[in-house]
């Protein structure tokens, strides 16, 4: 099909007159005409077509803090693009209008119209995030692919409920980082998001494995997520499943779309942090509290302060190459000191997470 914004979906396969999409975990049952629960994909003929293909809802060149990646380049730029739609049900979601809007008419970039503006902006990556990139697996492959030829960086901001085969097509595309929100513990997930939250458990250990870059959020929300035994649970997890060196953000929630708890208190997100460092994770960051001292990095051997971020805007790094100029302790990430090399990236897709 030759329609703008129509492409035959890579992950699919016939069940009898059916066809079953696999680009995420929901794996949805198509007849003809029928749409994915996502409401981007459509069974035409037999065969599933992506209906957002290039269809860009929202385009920025943001800091790569904001994704929030704070171990990933640091001070760097991505030029960000969301499209439509979502595959979770979040009630309290952020980025509603278009994450629970159905594909619309609205801007169309090719993967080399995308790539070209990234580098004419000055920036130093790509980002695909706003609404949940794995609907927009096709396109993102093929940004990848052009990106990396450039020797730009990868970063995917998901909610991690993709199929192994989707995530195994953007690592060999060329993804670099991802920023996974780990919405709460089972019980909440299953509630409010209507998913399995062992799926993104598994999608992180894969990707880990893999050498991507890996940083986790979690959007305290009170009477969902906010309960200490919750929290610790999540912690706990990111220490046993990913290591204590993979990065926590724990954002504040402000009411949106159909949810009016209240917003989020800074003491609820300093407790959270405490209950993360106990469970020994070694970097916690508060997002969405602007000042507040826990968005810095800090040594966990000596407690230097080893990264200043003020807002989004500015960001100064006191790291010797990669390590601590004080005690000499290796801090975990991907380019830490990318801007002593004449702004130049260099490549370090690979490194492990320590």
């Amino acid at each position: 099909m030759s329609r703008s914004g129509v492409r035959r979906g890579l992950l699919q396969e016939p069940v009898g007159e059916k066809v079953r999409c696999l680009t995420c975990e929901r794996r949805c049952l198509l007849g003809e005409g029928a749409i994915g629960w996502c409401r981007t994909r459509r069974n035409e003929g037999g065969t599933i077509y992506t209906l957002t293909y290039g269809s860009v809802s929202s385009l920025s060149a943001n800091p790569i803090e904001k994704k929030p990646l704070y171990h990933f380049y640091p001070g760097s730029v991505a030029l960000t693009a969301g499209s439509w739609s979502c595959n979770f049900a979040c009630p309290w979601c952020q980025n509603y209008d278009i994450s629970k809007s159905p594909p619309r008419p609205g801007r169309y970039m090719s993967p080399e119209e995308f790539v070209h503006t990234t580098v004419a902006r000055g920036c130093q990556g790509t980002s695909i995030s706003f609404n949940e990139p794995t609907l927009s697996l096709e396109w993102s492959l093929e940004v990848f692919q052009l990106a990396r030829e450039q020797a730009l960086y990868n970063t995917y901001v998901t909610n991690g409920y993709m199929t192994v085969q989707a995530l195994a097509l953007l690592v060999e595309a060329g993804l670099d980082a991802m920023n996974v929100d780990v919405k709460g513990d089972a019980a909440a997930v299953r509630e409010f998001c209507q998913a399995d939250v062992e799926v993104v458990w598994r999608n992180c250990r894969a990707a880990r494995e893999a050498g991507v870059w890996l940083e986790m959020t979690t959007l305290v929300i009170p009477g969902v997520n906010d309960d200490p035994a919750a929290l610790r649970g999540i912690a706990g997890r990111i220490v046993s499943d990913l290591g204590a060196g993979v990065p926590w953000h724990l954002s504040a929630y402000f009411p949106a779309y159909r949810f009016d708890a209240p917003p989020t208190p800074v003491a609820t997100l300093e407790r959270a942090r405490e209950i993360g460092l106990q469970e020994g994770l070694h970097y916690v960051y508060i997002g969405n509290v602007v000042g507040h001292p826990a968005q810095h990095t800090y040594c966990p051997e000596c407690g230097m302060l080893l990264i200043e971020r003020w807002g989004l805007g500015e960001t100064r790094v006191h790291l010797d190459g990669g390590s601590c100029p004080r005690c000499g302790r290796a801090i975990p990430g991907v380019g830490l000191a990318w801007k002593s090399r004449d702004n130049s990236l260099g490549r370090e897709r690979g490194t492990p997470n320590v």
